[in-house]
């Protein structure tokens, strides 16, 4: 798993270490430049605000516009808790902007120059740091899981008999997110014979489980029970829903932390393909 696609969970609320990064490099560029721009009497707080947003806007344009088919309305264009964003494109996006301030603006290079140089070192340090703590290359854990008949199963075995891809989603019927975004999944298990699908539910009975199945109306195949969460413990998964994607040789390939929409499953499921 990449170390910014791990997860953390702040009491209700879950984060990926990715996001409370960029949290902390914007407060980081924020103390700097300001900072800096009272001793040259100018403000760029704002600035780095603008920057930060046109970047998102930018970053969530372009991607609706690849995976605009994918999206059913214009308001689920605008539900960003899917994690739809191109980053890259975001930050071009900033970038250019920023540049435009400097070469418009004089009196503010220094101290906005100097404060998005400390959030980016802040990342990108941070991020080098985590690389080399947590370990890449993940394969499928083989921790047991539990069939809701009662017998046991790992998912090295599932993969190797299937002989192909492998999309993991970790959840529980108490989450919200969890339950949006189960219809979709199911659509995507019933559409893609190619691909398995696989659900790990985190630390529920067999009861909850078939009873939220019937009250949702799921046709869900390879349900599987992690009783103790030891399998969301192993790939980092401390919040909910995560979704794991894996290749036929049993790779991780890609993460998303957070719920899915339709665009950003096919996002992940276009890694798969050779």
């Amino acid at each position: 798993m990449n170390p910014l696609d791990r997860s953390l969970a702040i009491g209700p609320l879950g984060l990926s270490l990715g996001q409370l990064l960029l949290v902390v490099s914007m407060i980081v560029a924020l103390i700097v430049g300001a900072w800096l721009g009272r001793r040259r009497q100018v403000s760029v707080g704002d600035r780095l605000f603008n920057a930060l947003l046109i970047g998102v806007v930018g970053a969530r344009g372009v991607f609706v516009a690849r995976y605009w088919e994918s999206y059913d309305t214009f308001w689920s264009w605008l539900d960003i808790r899917d994690g739809g964003f191109e980053p890259l494109a975001g930050l071009a996006i900033a970038s250019l902007y920023l540049a435009w301030r400097l070469w418009r603006h004089p009196r503010e290079r220094r101290p906005l120059g100097i404060a998005v140089v400390s959030g980016a070192l802040v990342w990108s340090l941070t991020a080098g740091v985590l690389a080399l703590m947590i370990p890449r290359g993940a394969t499928v854990p083989s921790i047991p899981l539990a069939v809701l008949d009662g017998s046991q199963v790992t998912l090295p075995v599932v993969l190797q008999d299937a002989g192909r891809p492998m999309v993991i989603n970790l959840w529980a019927s108490w989450c919200p997110p969890c339950r949006r975004e189960m219809p979709i999944l199911e659509q995507a298990q019933q559409e893609r014979d190619d691909i398995t699908f696989v659900f790990v539910n985190q630390g529920e009975s067999v009861g909850t489980i078939n009873t939220f199945m019937q009250r949702e109306s799921l046709a869900l195949d390879h349900v599987y029970r992690d009783p103790n969460m030891a399998f969301g413990q192993e790939v980092g998964a401390m919040a909910m829903p995560t979704t794991l994607y894996y290749n036929a040789d049993g790779m991780l390939i890609d993460t998303h932390f957070g719920e899915l929409s339709r665009a950003t499953l096919d996002r992940s499921l276009e890694r798969l393909e050779p």
